[in-house]
């Protein structure tokens, strides 16, 4: 730290900054000055508005783009519906219990699209309102000429295996295991594998509203996830017009897909505040206590989606647990046995986490755990047999490790893909991690 060492070398360039009004070109003068929608664009283009909030939304909050393509995006055949046997619909079963899975399969010969399945979540994309969660894993890249977007919602991309080398309509990324990306909704891109290196993974999709940086209070201006290290693709384009396109569709977790004769990926220039980014984890600035007791969790929260029925709940947020420094005294420093009225959906992409150190049938890297609204939880018993014994010095936690958590104000549902169908939840998880835990009680004599 303060950065990610990444195996795979950076191949593109980017613009810096989190929700920053950005403009860029890949023909100098391409981008129309002063204006947005000319009589005549330059160089012939078209001028294309894509809005990622009500017109009308404040302006603070207000997220749109101007793209300057070569055919607008409107010009394709009529959508037809594609059959698949993925969990995308949000179908779901809900049960108060505890649950793990085991590290979650690599599918065999498919590509992104159909290497999404919806593990779970909770309302419905078409009122707008609601989350999912999913694992996606893939053995090759979108075949050629193929393109997706996703008219249900933002998703934000959590690698665990493999790099996603990803060309969207404003440019490309290059997104890594410890690095995330935000894809919006309706954003075309098509997503390659790198050497052709198996990808696996998490995706957590919001219905409603867009990601944002939590708010800092008493901390201040700077820490946590700073603005400045968030990056955004620069416009290149392809010019291809003479080509059948297939372009894949994802509404109300049916998929669909139309054809067209022209590349979607032809965006020459762009401004605006409606656009894919990524961010690197290892960038992420820790706060911790420095006196004693065990903060929230949410003071490590990278990116949060906030609901308009109360103030400090979100639809989700995106947490992390990165290699920090643990230095409180008098105190049992995992997470504490807590019941939380919001649900915690967590993952572990390299590494072991504290309060459960894994092992076989534990948690896993790939793996998952679901704690439900108000399904008690906390450390297994040997992660609190360590902490309430061992010395309390100054300890790195974490070193070598990433664990992360979706968590959200609704109560969360199962789809049967997550429950059965994927053939990894754990069955005994709850006996096995709490079912050991001991009497302790020792009362003074005159109450014994």
């Amino acid at each position: 730290m303060p950065y990610t060492t990444f195996e795979i070398p950076e191949k593109y360039t980017y613009q810096t900054g989190f929700l920053a009004n950005v403009e860029t070109e890949a023909i100098l003068g391409a981008l129309p000055i002063g204006q947005n929608s000319p009589q005549k664009c330059p160089y012939g283009l078209y001028a294309e508005k894509i809005s990622g909030t009500a017109f009308t939304a404040p302006r603070w909050e207000n997220q749109q783009t101007w793209v300057y393509r070569i055919i607008p995006s409107a010009s394709h055949a009529t959508f037809a519906p594609v059959s698949t046997d993925q969990s995308l619909e949000t179908r779901f079963n809900y049960i108060p219990d505890q649950l793990r899975w085991d590290p979650f399969d690599v599918n065999a010969d498919v590509d992104w699209i159909r290497g999404l399945n919806m593990v779970a979540g909770a309302g419905d994309p078409a009122l707008k309102n609601g989350v999912a969660y999913y694992i996606y894993g893939a053995t090759r890249s979108m075949a050629d000429k193929t393109a997706f977007y996703d008219a249900d919602g933002d998703m934000l991309i959590v690698p665990q295996q493999g790099a996603l080398d990803i060309q969207t309509e404003m440019g490309r990324l290059l997104v890594r295991p410890n690095e995330i990306c935000v894809l919006p909704r309706g954003i075309r891109y098509r997503v390659d594998l790198v050497d052709e290196q198996p990808i696996r993974g998490y995706a957590l999709e919001i219905y409603n509203g867009h990601f944002q940086l939590p708010e800092l209070g008493p901390i201040g201006s700077n820490c946590l996830a700073n603005a400045r290290d968030f990056q955004i693709p620069v416009a290149a384009y392809s010019h291809d017009t003479k080509s059948d396109w297939l372009v894949y569709n994802k509404f109300r977790g049916q998929l669909f897909r139309a054809s067209q004769t022209h590349t979607p990926f032809d965006v020459v220039a762009w401004e605006g505040r409606y656009y894919p980014y990524k961010y690197d984890l290892g960038r992420f600035n820790t706060i911790g206590t420095i006196s004693y007791d065990h903060p929230d969790p949410s003071l490590n929260t990278v990116l949060t989606a906030t609901s308009n029925a109360h103030p400090g709940t979100a639809i989700a947020d995106f947490v992390i647990f990165p290699p920090r420094w643990l230095v409180a005294e008098d105190t049992f420093r995992p997470p504490s046995y807590h019941r939380n009225c919001m649900s915690e959906f967590m993952g572990l992409i390299h590494g072991s986490y504290i309060a459960k150190e894994g092992g076989k049938g534990g948690f896993q890297a790939a793996g998952a755990s679901l704690h439900n609204c108000m399904s008690s939880h906390g450390p297994d018993r040997a992660a609190f047999d360590k902490a309430s014994n061992e010395e309390l010095v100054p300890v790195k936690v974490g070193i070598g490790s990433m664990a992360f958590m979706f968590e959200s104000c609704y109560m969360v549902g199962i789809t049967d893909w997550g429950l059965t169908k994927c053939a990894k939840r754990q069955p005994d998880y709850s006996e096995e991690s709490w079912g050991g835990l001991q009497d302790q009680f020792c009362p003074p004599p005159e109450h014994r």
